[in-house]
């Protein structure tokens, strides 16, 4: 079972080349230490004598240590006698202790972008080409700067290809690579499986348009690089499939969503409803309330809510083991600005609140969640992110403002997954403000209803009383700090920093984006270039 994103349907290497440089060794067999280090580097394994990690290897005398791609608390020890394989062994990495011994063992590429010495030559040869005509076009258009950019960034790659078999952005030279012809689709995950397999698209209703727009948002952006000068015209092979290309590869497919769209309707060949569960949940009861006076009826109700959960935990210590029971309220609003204003608004007037948009990254949205579970603070506000995914049991009430503007964020889709943000509650219930019901309401009133029914007529029959989901709260991913940390190098936030702190941040990432610019990386350069010019903001508002 593989779980991929959105990305399996982007360009990867060729599965065949791939298999084909793996590296399989076993006891017994004559292959002298030497040779296995230098296959190693043929398919991008890194020799690190300091620090041991995945894909790279360690020589001791005539022991060989290798961490494979594909694991991340077992390495292998290879030794030899002489030309002769003597042992293979798992051990653990950090302490070296074997964990058992092997009698075959497969080392996969640490890159699937890998060829053999042959196919690169060949590949380097037909890249030249390529920038000849690039070039020759340039100048006839007299773009002169496009034309002196592509020479020097193409040449680099190449001699970084001839010399080290890789270069930085390698993926951009896939179809030259993989000897295909221009605009034929691209390797994707699905090439490496077999003929029979079962794609699950879980969220369809968002995950098909998702694949569907791909390819077009790819090129746009790639077609961009070309006209400047940043990369060859084959660099546009390097994409997504085209939803065609990928309708094709299709052998069966479940789609799993709470709302399907038309195209899940127009291709299904049997629909099965989950909608009994053995909790007794059932889909919280929707009241329509006017918009005048929204946000002081909410923030009674929010004080009414948040009450009722103190009281259902009183005298309970709240930890990652054993969570708050209710009395949570998320709000959803239709702006970034009016999630902000009322963020503010409720906190003035004492309520524990945070708010979640789309500014706020992955990683802080997971800490944002964690908290409101942990009793953190009692009100989530927010604009779309409060719909797909979102798994908290303590929440009893959203409420739902301006519900009866008509569009994407108050489509029937939207709403039905907003409503079921309290459907893991016993006590859950939301409120629409409208000063009319509009035609998504009334789906999303009907279809509650009738899911509430279904729900209540199987605990009638089988005698279940309704229980609020109990979960633990699971740990946030352990390197949000340090990746947020090392990229760039910032010992605390920009807004807390005085203004020699901040002249000392924007020379250092300064000097980094001149750095990758002169080494032809002009990709992490507009990175560093965008966070420099952030960071020259933060020292205007600190004048």
């Amino acid at each position: 079972m593989v779980v991929a994103s959105v990305s399996c349907i982007y360009g990867l290497g060729s599965p065949d080349e791939y298999k084909d440089l793996t590296v399989s060794l076993r006891p017994g067999m004559e292959k002298d230490r030497d040779q296995v280090i230098s296959e190693l580097i043929d398919i991008r394994f890194d020799r690190a004598e300091m620090e041991f990690k995945r894909c790279t290897f360690r020589v001791r005398g005539d022991t060989l240590e290798v961490f494979p791609a594909e694991s991340d608390d077992t390495a292998l020890r290879i030794e030899f006698f002489g030309d002769e394989i003597d042992r293979i062994s798992e051990i653990d990495p950090l302490t070296g202790d074997r964990k058992c011994e092997l009698g075959h063992v497969t080392i996969f590429p640490a890159s699937h972008y890998v060829v053999g010495k042959e196919k690169l030559m060949n590949a380097c040869q037909l890249i030249e080409e390529e920038l000849v005509e690039q070039v020759k076009y340039f100048k006839s258009q007299d773009k002169l700067l496009e034309a002196q950019r592509i020479s020097e960034r193409t040449n680099f790659d190449i001699e970084m290809l001839k010399e080290t078999g890789f270069c930085s952005g390698i993926e951009n030279y896939s179809r030259h690579m993989n000897a295909m012809p221009a605009g034929a689709p691209p390797y994707t995950l699905m090439d490496f499986f077999p003929d029979d397999f079962l794609i699950i698209i879980d969220e369809s209703h968002m995950t098909v348009p998702q694949i569907r727009a791909m390819y077009h948002g790819d090129q746009s952006r790639k077609g961009t690089l070309v006209d400047y000068g940043f990369r060859l015209p084959s660099a546009k092979d390097n994409r997504p499939l085209a939803f065609e290309e990928f309708e094709s590869k299709i052998d069966q497919m479940l789609f799993v969503s709470a709302t399907p769209a038309q195209y899940e309707a127009d291709h299904e060949l049997l629909r099965t409803e989950q909608i009994i569960r053995p909790t007794g949940l059932l889909d919280p009861e929707i009241s329509v309330r006017p918009t005048e006076g929204q946000i002081d009826d909410l923030l009674n109700e929010i004080r009414g809510v948040i009450e009722y959960g103190r009281r259902l935990n009183e005298g309970k210590s709240i930890d990652a083991e054993d969570s708050y029971v209710g009395g949570k309220v998320l709000v959803t609003t239709l702006t970034k600005r009016m999630a902000e204003d009322l963020t503010d608004y409720l906190r003035e007037a004492g309520i524990r609140v945070k708010y979640l948009h789309s500014d706020v990254d992955t990683l802080e949205r997971a800490e944002i969640i964690r908290d409101m579970r942990l009793d953190v603070f009692d009100v989530l506000v927010g604009i779309n992110l409060l719909r797909e995914g979102l798994d908290i049991p303590e929440i009893s009430l959203v409420a739902v403002l301006d519900a009866d503007k008509e569009g994407f964020l108050r489509s029937a889709t939207s709403l039905i997954q907003t409503v079921g943000r309290a459907a893991r509650n016993s006590d859950g219930r939301v409120i629409m403000y409208a000063d009319s019901i509009t035609d998504s309401m009334q789906v999303c009133i009907d279809e509650t209803a009738r899911r509430r029914e279904i729900q209540q007529r199987y605990n009638d029959e089988h005698g279940i009383t309704p229980t609020t989901i109990r979960k633990a709260v699971r740990e946030l991913i352990s390197i949000s700090k340090s990746i947020a940390k090392s990229e760039y190098d910032l010992e605390k936030d920009p807004e807390s920093m005085d203004r020699k702190e901040l002249e000392k941040i924007i020379k250092d990432v300064q000097n980094k984006m001149q750095k990758a610019a002169a080494e032809l990386d002009f990709e992490s350069a507009a990175m560093l270039r965008d966070k420099m010019l952030e960071l020259k903001k933060f020292l205007l508002d600190a004048e």
